[in-house]
């Protein structure tokens, strides 16, 4: 499940993202603070879900959100606000909620449980003549049905060629508009799927996704470094890139790592 954070504060916006990555499985994949960037946005692509402010710059949410009714598949709209008057309106547009700030922990988490059951029910899978559930092909690579099924290879794509490549090589993988860009110690490569889908075809034993936008190889750290809020910048063997581990993941990453 995607979504996007339309808020133009940053403090706000970050609290909302560290919250629906904190309470939910629903990928954020850009956020933005500006409606008229936003329409443009999905005038090319598609999103689940948009927590949506409604005091943003050149076309507020009330307009965004009006616009966005219009469409012939309507993501889910969930305003977030300061102000209560526009509560009425919000769902005559069949809002799916409205959030007042400042957030209350335990009411998004609530609305994040029944936006994920809401999408679980709308989406359902549709069952074949014989019973067999469709499921979602992996345009490359293979699909890990289960830990003990996962394979150390991965094919991963450069130049319109299918690199098979050992996992173990990968050091880290980020998530890049429409693709996820795949790191080895040498090459750049470029997978044609969410982060979340190529998540699923890494080893469960070697790879930990330490933030929403990154997958990192545990066995290529080199240095694990304290950062603000409490969290980590990591720091890989032979490479000068660090990889953020976000809030919502240090408790994991400290199990992991003994810490």
């Amino acid at each position: 499940m995607r979504a996007i954070i339309v808020e133009d504060e940053i403090p706000a916006r970050e609290e909302l993202e560290y919250l629906v990555e904190a309470y939910s499985k629903i990928e954020v994949t850009h956020t933005f603070d500006d409606g008229l960037d936003v329409l443009k946005f999905l005038q090319e692509n598609e999103t689940d879900v948009i927590f949506l402010d409604i005091n943003i710059p050149s076309l507020n949410g009330m307009l965004l959100a009006s616009t966005i009714s219009k469409f012939s598949k309507r993501p889910y709209i969930v305003f977030t606000t300061a102000y209560k008057e526009h509560a009425a309106q919000a769902f005559e547009l069949e809002a799916f909620d409205y959030i007042l700030k400042p957030y209350d922990e335990k009411r998004i988490a609530a609305m994040l449980s029944r936006l994920e059951s809401a999408f679980k029910r709308d989406h359902a899978e549709t069952l074949l003549p014989e019973g067999t559930l469709v499921s979602h092909p992996y345009p490359l690579g293979k699909q890990r049905e289960n830990p003990s099924q996962a394979s150390n290879r991965i094919n991963l794509k450069k130049n319109d060629k299918i690199i098979v490549t050992d996992a173990n090589d990968i050091y880290y993988a980020i998530a890049s508009e429409k693709v996820t860009l795949v790191y080895t110690k040498e090459e750049e490569y470029i997978m044609p799927m969410s982060i979340s889908e190529f998540d699923a075809l890494l080893p469960e034993n070697l790879f930990f996704r330490c933030h929403r936008s990154y997958t990192i190889n545990l066995t290529k750290i080199r240095e694990i470094v304290p950062w603000f809020n409490q969290t980590y910048m990591l720091r890989l063997k032979g490479l000068s890139e660090e990889i953020p581990v976000s809030r919502s993941k240090v408790k994991a990453f400290r199990q992991i790592m003994h810490l």
